[in-house]
């Protein structure tokens, strides 16, 4: 019975989805918003393709952009900061800080956070566990400015919602924009948002459509194919 249930759940999400149809940036956000039917408040993610080629350093756009409306949970950030920057990272809410003691919880296993920063002169430390964070997506850098001196000011932007963005081997940055109960209204805002840092980082040396796909969806449901054309910068 449960896998009739099932079954009968995904028709019925599929069904308000027009197979083959470029849905608007706005109509799209409702339409996924209207998907929602999982028992827990399902993560909006939206799939970009892009035209760059990743095997290119100066093409490998990746970033970080604080969203209108958060990203609808708790962040746990993880900082790696000595002295004033570590008092100022605590004050300021991040859920753990440390040096060389951080290093040795993650060697041992230690993984209870969400996002890592790092002040300028520790990197030398979080060097130790890059092969560790690095894979989790977890390691610091200047581009999304998890590397920084500024750690008061970071730690609040990352716990208030910043959406952190990468294009991957095939070139499609994969990014969440938000939660299922947003509603399309705030789901859209941030999603704009999220477009318009990606034509930000349009790199230089990109050749011809530079936004070439995209689609929306929620955890647990179908995709909407998104029409770009009128949000390429």
């Amino acid at each position: 019975m449960a896998l009739k249930k099932e079954g009968k759940r995904i028709k019925a999400q599929r069904g308000k989805v027009q197979a083959g149809k470029l849905y608007s940036i706005e109509e799209g956000c409702t339409v996924v918003a209207s998907t929602a039917s999982a028992k827990f408040d399902e993560t909006v993610e939206v799939a970009v393709r892009l035209g760059v080629d990743p095997k290119k350093a100066e093409q490998n756009v990746r970033g970080s952009i604080a969203l209108p409306h958060g990203l609808g949970k708790s962040v746990r950030v993880a900082v790696f900061a000595k002295g004033e920057k570590a008092q100022e990272a605590q004050a300021a809410g991040a859920d753990i800080v440390g040096g060389d003691d951080l290093v040795e919880k993650i060697k041992g296993g230690f993984f209870d956070f969400d996002s890592v920063i790092a002040t300028p002169d520790m990197m030398v430390q979080v060097g130790k566990v890059g092969k560790l964070l690095g894979p989790r997506g977890l390691m610091p850098s200047p581009k999304v400015g998890t590397v920084t001196f500024d750690v008061g000011a970071t730690v609040k932007s990352v716990k208030s919602g910043r959406a952190e963005y990468r294009v991957d081997k095939a070139g499609i940055v994969h990014a969440a924009v938000g939660k299922a109960s947003f509603g399309g209204a705030k789901i859209l805002e941030n999603v704009q948002t999220l477009f318009q840092a990606l034509n930000r980082a349009k790199p230089t040396t990109s050749k011809g459509v530079y936004l070439q796909s995209a689609s929306i969806s929620l955890t647990m449901g179908p995709g909407v194919a998104l029409d770009v054309s009128p949000l390429r910068g």
